[in-house]
């Protein structure tokens, strides 16, 4: 009998041990990450508001990123227009993603010798986010010159050139 209840004791510890090793199961999944293409901007073609006349009143040309001007004030537009371009950017990256365009808040100086103007309001196309069809996209960039009374003549440059940020959205 003594035998008999050992065979139980121990079938019962064992058939214990047993359960518990069934009771866990597992399963495996695999990690993926993937690296998209990094978006870049490269500067095409700078931006150039042509010739100016310039009379005893101040005023502005605005060029528009289609490159077309208008002006306010007492500037006016020669015959000989001279270069007229909108600032032009390639963006590249990953086909189809969006960006976000990022202007220059605050004005650009440009000089001649020891004379000045300032270049704000810059907006561009497209206007504030593209897409990326293909992998490419091409932004243009206007702005605003401000002219002053009786500026004087020369060709403005800004020495610290604007810059243009896009980002993925």
């Amino acid at each position: 009998m003594k035998s008999i209840t050992k065979i139980i004791t121990l079938s019962i510890i064992a058939l214990g041990f047993s359960t518990a090793s069934f009771a866990q199961v597992g399963a495996t999944a695999t990690a993926t990450g993937t690296i998209v293409a990094p978006i870049a901007i490269v500067k095409v073609v700078d931006l150039n508001f042509g010739n100016i006349a310039v009379s005893a009143t101040g005023g502005t040309v605005i060029l528009a990123p289609a490159g077309t001007r208008t002006i306010t004030g007492g500037v006016t537009l020669p015959a000989v227009i001279g270069d007229v371009t909108a600032a032009e950017f390639t963006v590249t990256g990953s086909i189809g993603y969006t960006y976000a365009i990022s202007l220059p808040t605050t004005p650009t100086t440009v000089t001649s010798e020891a004379n000045t103007m300032t270049v704000d309001a810059f907006t561009s196309t497209p206007n504030s986010t593209g897409t990326l069809t293909g992998g490419t996209e091409t932004v243009k960039v206007g702005a605003t010159i401000n002219v002053s009374a009786n500026q004087a003549a020369g060709t403005y440059t800004s020495a610290t050139p604007f810059t243009v940020t896009v980002n993925y959205n």
